[in-house]
């Protein structure tokens, strides 16, 4: 509520000289506001930059406990394969969403008659709150594409 009350005196602010550092500090936290309410869509990258089309097969496995858990993505023939050789190498799975990125390295290539055909990648969660962020990304990825949860 602060950056919306400052919204408010901004223009004042920037009349008088003596406030022109305050006037910078209160457009920033006016950007902030207005960047924080806008929904970015949930996307999955391989190269950064370049969002991935296809949609995943996603299992979900959790420690009795709950303390960790893993995150299995399976893609066929992901459009990743297509662009590869312009745009660079795969680097890893990028999850973003407007909360950040979670990103993991441990990403495979399954090949069929030596041509590319599904792309397997794990997350691996070693806290709740790992689990937590990704699951309220899992929910915006699956509110942009469309899909929906179903447990095992």
């Amino acid at each position: 509520m602060a950056c919306a009350t400052m919204r408010t005196t901004r223009v004042a602010a920037a009349r008088s000289s003596a406030f022109a550092g305050r006037s910078t500090a209160l457009r920033r936290c006016v950007g902030r506001d207005v960047a924080s309410t806008r929904m970015m869509a949930a996307s999955l990258q391989f190269i950064r930059g370049l969002d991935e089309e296809s949609v995943p097969d996603v299992k979900l496995t959790r420690s009795r406990d709950g303390t960790s858990g893993t995150a299995t993505f399976v893609f066929d023939e992901p459009a990743v394969f297509e662009a590869t050789g312009e745009l660079g190498d795969i680097t890893g799975l990028y999850m973003i969403d407007d909360e950040g990125t979670i990103q993991t390295v441990d990403v495979q290539a399954k090949f069929i008659n030596g041509k590319p055909s599904k792309i397997e990648a794990k997350y691996v969660m070693r806290s709740s709150g790992d689990w937590n962020r990704f699951m309220r990304f899992m929910e915006k990825y699956a509110e942009s594409n469309g899909l929906g949860f179903n447990k095992a």
